[in-house]
């Protein structure tokens, strides 16, 4: 399986899909001009992982901040991940966010509430 790598610009995240590692992240900022365009390749590559996953699966959101058709493609794609656990394999979430910029400390608190699956919110 392919690992993806997309570098960040200013309009969309950093992704970085590792088959090798077990491994999911996003960072920066996520408002590309069609969500659903830009995260399409993101679903059909956890679609293909989930078929064959590592025994640990890292995903990690290091987003400086997202649009509300972000947040929905976020929603998305930790929904389709709460399907390992459930499967026997283990995951680890991990949600980062800025001291002080409440804003997307609630947004992973949001997440956290919405989804079964324990996301860990950690301050840079």
């Amino acid at each position: 399986m392919e690992n993806i790598v997309l570098e960040g610009t200013g309009r969309t995240p950093y992704v970085n899909l590792d088959f090798d590692k077990g491994r999911i992240e996003l960072a920066g900022r996520s408002i590309p001009e069609n969500s659903i365009t830009f995260y399409k390749p993101i679903f059909d590559w956890v679609d293909k992982y989930l078929e064959n996953p590592k025994p640990l699966t890292q995903v990690i959101f290091n987003l400086e901040y997202f649009n509300t058709s972000s947040s929905k493609c976020i929603l998305d794609l930790l929904r389709k991940l709460e399907r390992l656990p459930e499967n026997g394999h283990q995951i680890s979430v991990k949600w980062y966010f800025d001291e002080g910029d409440e804003d997307m400390e609630e947004s992973g608190n949001d997440f956290k509430s919405l989804i079964n699956l324990d996301i860990e919110l950690i301050v840079k």
